[in-house]
């Protein structure tokens, strides 16, 4: 998680059912983004009692925590993560007014996401830089 205010950025929130996968993709973001403490990243992992799962209160509580007004990215490892994260969006109301479901694989889309926001990038930018990770070949 970020240290830094982040003032100005876009948010990233990274939904795993699992609370450790979660922090260390938060982790390993901001890292290889050359230690961008500043981008406010938040892991939203498992449930409030530690199990295997998604928790609508947690990734709410995420996507409050990095809204600094420049719009909330939130990126989600598997199925019902995203119907969790749809869920939130359809209701209206639990999410900052400025929060997107980011269609990217969940750890390179990680850090393309939070290198493009700790260059200053709107949420537009942010997607677009986190969706394009599914270009990335590995052979």
């Amino acid at each position: 998680m970020s240290d830094d205010k982040g003032e100005g950025l876009v948010g990233i929130v990274l939904v795993s059912h699992s609370a450790q996968v979660a922090a260390s993709v938060a982790e390993l973001a901001q890292g290889l983004a050359g230690g961008a403490t500043a981008v406010p990243v938040a892991p939203a992992g498992g449930t409030e009692g530690g199990e295997l799962g998604t928790s609508a209160e947690l990734i709410a509580a995420a996507a409050a925590s990095v809204d600094r007004g420049a719009g909330v990215a939130v990126l989600t490892d598997l199925g019902s993560a995203v119907l969790t994260v749809k869920a939130l969006l359809a209701e209206g109301d639990e999410l900052p007014d400025s929060t997107r479901l980011v269609d990217a694989p969940f750890v390179e889309g990680a850090v393309a996401a939070v290198v493009t926001a700790a260059a200053g990038a709107d949420l537009a930018a942010v997607e677009a830089a986190a969706s394009e990770a599914y270009t990335y070949r590995k052979v």
